[in-house]
């Protein structure tokens, strides 16, 4: 069986981060682990504290996972600070890590801002050379690229900018100013559109590190870059027709909606 580890913060209404993570890669078939970098308070209706985990815990937890169940595959959710970052990445050198999937995380669907500035500054630096693949939205895409993102156009400029600058494939997501479900990757010197149906939902709770964790199952199980986007886009179109509705605010979608067998009755 493949594996898969996803290094994330914690979601306590479960729609999002590590909670999200592990119910995506269960159902795309790998066995998935985990490295929590932060143990946040939140809801469907927004952030409401976020505590950090300490660096010698995160590189216990590291070494845990890579010296005993070693991943096939890698995804990199919300990481708050400087300090947890370059500690990843020494960890990641150092079990020379492969199939690496960055979602650069840095404002919660509600508005809550996750990461300072000397924090991006090192991501840039440090762990975006290291990724296989990023998957920025779109106002993650316009401040890694110092610019703002208004046309499909504005989105090939960006993620080609991205994609130069800091040596890794971007799939730039269009669903977040951008009216259509259109994302575009950058690999190569190339770019191809991912094209998909917007369905209306407003339940989109944990969709970014939906999206990421299905790419990275996918890559753990051996489909290239191109197929494994399909895959993931696939699953989490299917998982948003589900229509689940639960919370007060922008809730999650049905992980679960191809679950079944006499346990799940």
């Amino acid at each position: 069986m493949k594996t898969t580890l996803t290094i994330a913060g914690s979601d306590s209404s479960g729609g999002a981060g590590i909670q999200a993570d592990i119910k995506t890669m269960t159902m795309n078939g790998v066995y998935a682990e985990s490295v929590i970098t932060a143990l946040t308070a939140q809801n469907t209706t927004g952030v409401r504290a976020v505590m950090e985990v300490p660096k010698e815990f995160l590189k216990q937890q590291l070494d845990a996972v890579f010296t005993d169940i070693y991943p096939d595959a890698i995804k990199i959710g919300m990481v708050s600070s400087s300090v947890l970052i370059s500690c990843i990445v020494d960890c990641l050198k150092r079990y020379h890590a492969k199939n690496i999937v960055v979602d650069p995380v840095m404002v919660a669907t509600s508005g809550a801002r996750l990461i300072d500035e000397e924090a991006i500054e090192v991501m840039k630096q440090k762990l975006l050379p290291v990724a296989a693949i990023i998957t920025p939205n779109i106002p993650e895409a316009e401040i890694l690229a110092n610019r703002k993102i208004v046309s499909p156009q504005d989105m090939i400029d960006a993620a080609t900018y991205i994609g130069d600058t800091y040596g890794c494939a971007v799939l730039c997501k269009g669903g977040h100013q951008i009216h259509d479900a259109n994302d575009l990757l950058y690999s190569d010197g190339k770019t191809q559109w991912f094209y998909g149906k917007r369905i209306q939902n407003s339940n989109t709770h944990g969709t970014g590190c939906t999206l990421s964790s299905a790419i990275a199952s996918n890559l753990a199980k051996g489909y290239n870059l191109e197929e494994s986007i399909q895959k993931a886009k696939d699953y989490i179109s299917d998982a948003l027709h589900a229509m689940l509705d639960l919370g007060k605010g922008s809730g999650p979608m049905k992980h679960n909606f191809d679950l079944s067998g006499k346990y799940s009755e």
